[in-house]
């Protein structure tokens, strides 16, 4: 069973969505490959108390590592980008080739990209963190500025 709820952030209100009590979705607004709101089921605060907390305490610069449960849905390569993603640590990038040669195929950046911008749990699974091969911020879910925001929170640039 799906519920939702929805939290502010210094980046705009995040949905949040749960199966069965374990997260599953993160999104922003305006966010590209947002799913219908419909599939998000009911709405409901209580079960994202841990979530919503962790975020609070991510924004406010007291958390740089999440420790939820997720339930990352999507296919077996898409799930090992993934899981790639939540290894670059807080305040640092890595390229999509970097990670396209990490998952031990360095033709595979393209394919890394679009798993990327699938990425169903935005911020806690930290898709913003990857950049292009010249350094540049390339494709973002949910937008380029909030992405440059988000680096420059993590790398002490500047708060929100």
């Amino acid at each position: 069973m799906k519920q939702h709820t929805v939290i502010d952030s210094p980046y705009g209100p995040l949905t949040l969505v749960a199966e069965d009590g374990v997260l599953c979705g993160l999104y922003m607004t305006d966010q590209r490959h947002r799913p219908a709101q419909e599939t998000f089921g009911e709405p409901r605060s209580g079960a994202f108390a841990e979530a919503a907390e962790q975020l609070d305490a991510y924004f406010a610069g007291r958390r740089r590592e999440f420790t939820l449960p997720l339930r990352l849905t999507g296919t077996p390569f898409q799930r090992r980008v993934w899981e790639q993603l939540r290894a670059i640590p807080y305040g640092e990038t890595r390229t999509y080739g970097e990670l396209a040669h990490a998952l031990g195929n360095p033709q595979a950046s393209r394919a890394v990209g679009l798993a990327n911008g699938k990425n169903p749990i935005g911020i806690i699974v930290p898709c913003h963190r990857v950049i292009g091969a010249n350094g540049s911020l390339t494709g973002y879910g949910g937008g380029l500025a909030r992405k440059r925001r988000l680096l420059d929170f993590e790398q002490g640039a500047g708060l929100f």
